[in-house]
């Protein structure tokens, strides 16, 4: 937990800091077994680690480089050291190293003449991470002359070290038949999964900071975490890598085929972990296609109770625990962020007008606000695990991605407002009446704000909530519920603390005829949030074509409360003005009229800068071309994107940062439900926005957050 919060609260002058505290280079020529060889040794702080050629799914793989006259010199890169596996904040993975290991290249004779008496400059780029990640380089000189070792001038590990190190890199061997693979079809749309077994092993012999195997990067698969389980009657581990295939990026398009066989062999590598002393070892398996059967009976297999689950993927017994803090305290500060605060200001009326009742009414309507707050997470969760089950790939504020929904949550908030503003009587957090007809104590007008308030709330993202939604989007149901609970308890907290203690509300002033001032301001408050809607349902639908008929509802249906409240309210009047709307609205619905927009994203950030439409095809082209990219994943109804957009996307700071360094800008649009973001979204454990990364010329992702600034972004480029 500590590491989220420092996470959360680092300072922008550590990571200004000196790359050189957390990660120490060093080098070394030395010759082994009659060969000529470099060895570069990084030495990593203590918690502080390093990424592995494949960085998991988030981090930079170490780079080193030789400089001989100016010029690169290519030397021959050996296997790199078996890395070890981290789960980082997010629950993220990651392979890397932490403390010191050494990289080593081997020397040509025809090389090694070239640089007899002259200067090699050896440099050396990474990512460090460990509360944060900071980019990192430093460079050596080795000085040749005729006798070996040569070292660096800080070098102080010692040759045999160096030495005993090379002799335990992962060596390439044949597949041995204690281990059996194969790749199966998975449960969900563009999967796939690694199913293998190990037998005769030693467990007690077995690292559990490593993976059983351990993929290398190969297109287009997209490897995930790994479970195991160990079953002791036969002495085997049972293990399964989950697989997202990433075809539909490859240009040309390459389709997860339907049959099962590859249209050419994918050449698989892995380090294997084996028992005992320089255990690992490099295994390549061809794989020419996949069974369509066999995903739900291992998964049944792996789940069994008769067998062991090691320790490779689970995570601590109270972790849960630090997802049901963290979702607690999200929920506790979506009551300050700008999408909550009208339906929050509209409860404190109320609890200014009830300041005069009993201590038991009191605690009686703020328990009925927050049972709506609660209950409607509960249905929130009810939906997400049926969504689930039918494959869907959702994320958090997925309600606000259907028409009709936004519609309806349009016309509660539109009578909201002409309420406040005195056109009819109707229940509010301060008032009792519908009509003529008394409500008991107003609790139905409780319930209600509790249950428009979480679903106002559900589009925003709030600190420490990012990471507890990921983790319910990606649990089990039970986990979802337990998640969504801890949210609710969050955001009803104040309410539920001054019912039970009245007097923290003492300092409020007393009811009088300034209430009906500060409800025609509340009634602008709720326009406000009106008007935020309406944007979120024209980015929707063709609001070229429906426009008018949505303007039309509206206008219509003003004029009939209008009319019922200075005209008349006789009955056949009345019901031909409320009539209107209604007929109105089902022949809107009828003509689909709320059926999404298939056409372009009209997101558009700032029209002084070249930003594109997001796509796999762009960033390949940045690739291409060697360009960092920087990407921004919104929405129109993310209200912390427009914040976000407003304070730093739209200023000269970003603008200069982006021309100094020639960055291709990518932006992608949210609004509507958009499968390949969510799948992309998804590949680093994300289920909502903002969500911002910068991609390197080489290709590798890095996620910024959902909050960001020039010096954030600046410090991620190298």
């Amino acid at each position: 937990m500590l590491k989220i919060l420092l996470l959360q609260f680092v300072t922008l002058t550590s990571l200004l800091a000196s790359t050189s505290k957390y990660v120490k280079m060093s080098a070394t020529a030395l010759e082994i077994n009659n060969e000529n060889y470099i060895a570069v040794s990084l030495d990593n702080a203590k918690e502080w680690h390093t990424y592995w050629k494949n960085p998991g799914d988030a981090g930079l793989p170490v780079k080193i480089m030789f400089e001989l006259d100016n010029k690169t010199l290519k030397l021959e890169e050996l296997e790199w050291p078996t890395p070890k596996r981290y789960i980082e904040q997010g629950d993220i993975l990651a392979y890397g190293y932490s403390g010191e290991n050494t990289y080593f290249f081997k020397i040509s004779k025809l090389n090694y003449e070239k640089l007899l008496t002259k200067t090699l400059l050896v440099k050396g780029q990474w990512l460090v991470c460990k509360d944060i990640c900071i980019p990192g380089e430093d460079e050596k000189k080795l000085v040749f002359d005729k006798n070996l070792p040569v070292k660096s001038q800080n070098e102080k590990t010692s040759i045999e070290t160096i030495k005993e190190r090379f002799s335990n890199l992962p060596m390439k061997i044949d597949a041995p038949k204690d281990l059996e693979v194969t790749l199966v079809k998975g449960d969900k749309e563009k999967t796939l999964a690694l199913q293998y077994s190990y037998s005769n092993v030693n467990l007690k012999s077995f690292d559990k900071h490593l993976n059983l195997l351990t993929p290398f990067l190969v297109s287009p698969f997209d490897f995930k975490k790994e479970k195991l389980v160990y079953d002791e009657e036969t002495n085997t581990l049972f293990g399964r890598i989950l697989i997202y295939w990433d075809g539909e990026y490859e240009e040309p398009q390459w389709p997860l085929p339907l049959d099962g066989d590859f249209k050419k062999d994918i050449g698989l590598k892995f380090i294997l972990q084996n028992s005992g002393k320089n255990s690992a070892k490099i295994i390549e398996k061809n794989i020419s296609g996949f069974s369509l059967q066999g995903f739900s009976q291992y998964e049944n297999f792996l789940n069994s109770r008769e067998l062991k689950e090691t320790s490779t993927v689970t995570k601590e017994k109270n972790s849960l625990l630090y997802y049901i803090l963290f979702a607690f305290i999200g929920g506790l500060i979506l009551n300050l962020m700008p999408c909550v605060l009208p339906v929050i200001s509209l409860k404190l009326f109320g609890l200014i007008s009830h300041q005069n009742e009993s201590r038991g009414k009191i605690l009686k309507h703020n328990l009925f606000y927050s049972l709506g707050v609660w209950i409607t997470f509960m249905c929130l969760g009810i939906v997400v695990i049926l969504l689930k089950m039918s494959g869907e790939q959702i994320g958090w504020g997925f309600q606000l991605q259907s028409p009709i929904f936004v519609f309806i949550m349009l016309l509660v908030v539109f009578i909201m407002v002409l309420n406040l503003f005195g056109l009819f009587e109707f229940i509010t957090p301060g008032g009792k009446l519908l009509g003529n007809k008394k409500l008991k104590e107003g609790v139905t007008a409780d319930f209600f704000n509790g249950v428009l308030a979480t679903i106002l709330a559900t589009p925003c993202s709030a600190p420490f909530l990012g990471v507890a939604l990921t983790f319910a989007f990606t649990t089990n149901n039970a986990n979802i519920f337990i998640i969504f609970s801890s949210v609710a308890l969050g955001l009803a907290l104040p309410f539920i603390l001054t019912g039970i203690f009245p007097a923290l509300i003492s300092f409020l002033p007393k009811p009088g005829n300034w209430m009906i001032k500060l409800k025609y301001f509340l009634g602008f408050t709720m326009l406000i949030t009106f008007v935020w809607l309406y944007d979120v349902l024209f980015a929707l639908i063709d609001s070229y074509i429906f426009g008018i008929n949505i303007h039309a509802i509206f206008a219509t249906l003003f004029f009939a409360y209008f009319l019922r409240k200075n005209i008349t309210k006789r009955f056949i009047w009345n019901f031909i003005f409320f009539a209107l709307p209604l007929a109105l609205f089902v022949s809107l619905y009828t003509n689909k009229g709320f059926e999404v927009s298939t056409s372009k994203s009209d997101i558009k950030i700032n029209s002084e800068l070249n930003w594109k439409k997001w796509s796999k095809e762009n960033l390949n082209m940045a690739i291409q071309n060697g360009k960092w990219t920087f990407i921004d994943f919104t929405a129109t109804w993310c209200l912390t994107c427009k914040v976000n957009k407003k304070l730093v996307l739209e200023t000269d700071g970003f603008a200069k940062l982006v021309e100094d360094y020639d960055i291709e800008l990518l932006v992608g649009d949210w609004t509507k439900r958009d499968e390949k973001i969510t799948a992309f979204l998804r590949q680093y454990d994300i289920v909502g926005v903002p969500a911002y990364f910068l991609q390197s010329p080489t290709g590798q992702v890095i996620h910024l957050g959902e909050t960001i600034s020039i010096q954030k972004i600046k410090d991620n480029l190298n």
